[in-house]
């Protein structure tokens, strides 16, 4: 359950024993407000200018943007991560560390979007972090290629997921989720620019590289189903 102040999880509900729980809850609530200290007091105000405060939205369609939006970039940042432990120091290491640059800004704005509007992160977060990680340094050991159509198959399926979520809020009342879809926008545009990128760099020459990216989206569809609801 969700606190005034804080992120709660009962052990009943997340079938994990009490000590486990516990220790989850006093992270995330540590982890809730060393962000909004830092920037809860300047988001508050912007979005509330434009009239997307927490009386005038669905809240349970922002929740779920919001955590899987957050989650899917922290995601990306993992993969980034572990692209650039393998392929930091080639040719193709400025190219990757630029895209996760840019992956860093979209998470650090949905990091401040958490905290404007009070939604908790998916319980999910330890296991994006190792997969992720994972991912990124697996497929970069397959060369540039590999990790190129690895970018290729993630962005293409965030960029998918972005435009389903602003043809929903579109449907709604859109002018009330004004700044919401421009910070999508952008995103969408950013990931279909990583996802060029790829492609200029030989992604297709990747081994099996359709079914490299079948499987990858796969796991980017799992994920975005998992971590809109949990």
């Amino acid at each position: 359950m969700r606190g005034g102040r804080g992120v709660v999880f009962s052990g009943e509900a997340l079938k994990c024993p009490l000590s486990v729980c516990v220790l989850w809850n006093d992270v995330m609530a540590h982890l809730y407000r060393a962000v909004s200290a830092a920037y809860g007091r300047r988001i508050s105000v912007r979005f509330t200018s434009s009239g997307m405060t927490l009386d005038s939205i669905s809240r349970a369609a922002v929740d779920r943007i919001i955590r899987v939006d957050h989650a899917g970039e922290y995601g990306a940042n993992r993969i980034y991560a572990g692209q650039m432990a393998v392929l930091g120091r080639t040719s193709v290491g400025p190219v990757i560390q630029k895209m996760w640059d840019q992956e860093k800004d979209h998470l650090k704005k949905f990091n401040e979007l958490m905290v404007a509007f009070r939604v908790r992160p998916t319980i999910l977060m330890p296991f994006w972090n190792v997969v992720g990680f994972a991912l990124g340094a697996g497929t970069a050991l397959l060369g540039k290629e590999g990790a190129m159509a690895c970018t290729v198959a993630v962005e293409e399926s965030i960029a998918h997921h972005y435009n389903n979520q602003i043809r929903m809020l579109m449907e709604k009342e859109p002018e009330k989720y004004t700044e919401l879809l421009q910070v999508i926008r952008k995103f969408r545009d950013e990931e279909l620019e990583h996802h060029d990128i790829g492609l200029e760099h030989d992604a297709q020459l990747a081994p099996a590289y359709t079914v490299l990216k079948s499987l990858i989206q796969a796991g980017c569809s799992a994920a975005i189903y998992l971590s809109e609801r949990f």
